[in-house]
């Protein structure tokens, strides 16, 4: 019998809730993982699942067991990260979770970076721009905007993002001038799900705007391509509009008016089990994003 496998079988189970969820995530079929978990109960003399039709879930001597073979697995890998770390090589899967917008436009160019300098270690990539739960959703790492991390997790500052309101300039040549932010309410605003109402600093005052418009979208890309086409305007991270401002795709509207920037953190759990690798991949992000991203402005 393959302990470690079967164990590994088990936890992603006890994970899902679900054999054939677990076989998916694994690459087995369901039968393996079938005989894993049957493996696990005869090795350890106890049931460990409640089993129906429809779900999966542990008994009493389950959860006591899930948790030692959690600690199993965080040390049989942190036991493979050090023994590889004599020749600088990582091995081991990372799951992050991001933001869409960052996952689509500025993650996925670190991702790539770390993976050519350590080609064992696999990456999975949760974009939503929910919030994700780090236990249930089995994440390692989740970058998140946000002003005060959870105190209940580790953070790491990443990098402080400004935001600009901007429009194509074929929007502002057909539509009346702003002069003011409260002439934003008098136009088509192309929002953010998360962020119906626009914070702004108008002469060192803060205020929301209740802006409006035709369309909300859950991700970002959706309201880049919205504004470009001329439907309206919109407030974006600068990480993904200085190439729009940079090529003159999108202007920014009143230079005056500051729209406040957010800070990106990476969430994690306890160091205590934290893997090698993990904690190598925040490292190399802090590294990639060590400059805070301004907006970028015309020489």
């Amino acid at each position: 019998m393959d302990k470690i496998s079967a164990i590994r079988s088990f936890v992603e189970v006890a994970s899902c809730g679900s054999f054939t969820q677990a076989a998916e995530q694994l690459g087995l079929s369901r039968l393996q993982v079938s005989r894993h978990i049957k493996e696990v109960e005869q090795w350890l003399a106890l049931r460990l699942l409640h089993r129906t039709t429809r779900r999966v879930s542990l008994t009493l001597q389950g959860e006591e067991a899930l948790n030692y073979c959690q600690r199993i697995l965080s040390e049989v890998t942190a036991m493979e990260s050090r023994a590889n770390s004599h020749n600088n090589e990582l091995v081991g899967s990372i799951r992050i979770a991001s933001p869409i917008g960052l996952g689509q436009h500025k993650l996925y160019d670190v991702v790539e970076a770390f993976c050519q300098q350590h080609p064992q270690v696999n990456i999975q990539l949760l974009l939503s721009d929910n919030v994700s739960q780090l236990v249930n959703d089995r994440v390692d790492i989740a970058l998140r905007y946000t002003h005060q991390p959870d105190e209940s997790l580790i953070a790491r500052r990443l990098m402080h993002i400004d935001s600009v309101i901007c429009a194509s300039p074929d929007y502002l040549v057909k539509h009346s001038a702003l002069l003011s932010a409260n002439d934003l309410l008098q136009h088509n605003c192309l929002c953010h799900s998360s962020q119906p109402r626009w914070e702004i600093i108008d002469e060192s005052r803060t205020c929301l705007l209740d802006v409006s418009g035709n369309l909300q979208a859950n991700d970002m890309g959706v309201l880049i391509n919205a504004a470009l086409r001329g439907n309206g305007i919109v407030c974006l991270p600068t990480d993904l509009a200085n190439h729009y401002l940079e090529q003159g795709e999108l202007l920014e509207v009143l230079p005056n008016i500051t729209a406040p920037g957010k800070t990106l953190w990476a969430v994690y759990l306890s160091r205590s089990y934290q893997q090698t690798v993990v904690r190598a991949f925040i490292d190399f992000t802090a590294n990639a994003w060590q400059q805070d991203i301004k907006k970028w402005q015309a020489s």
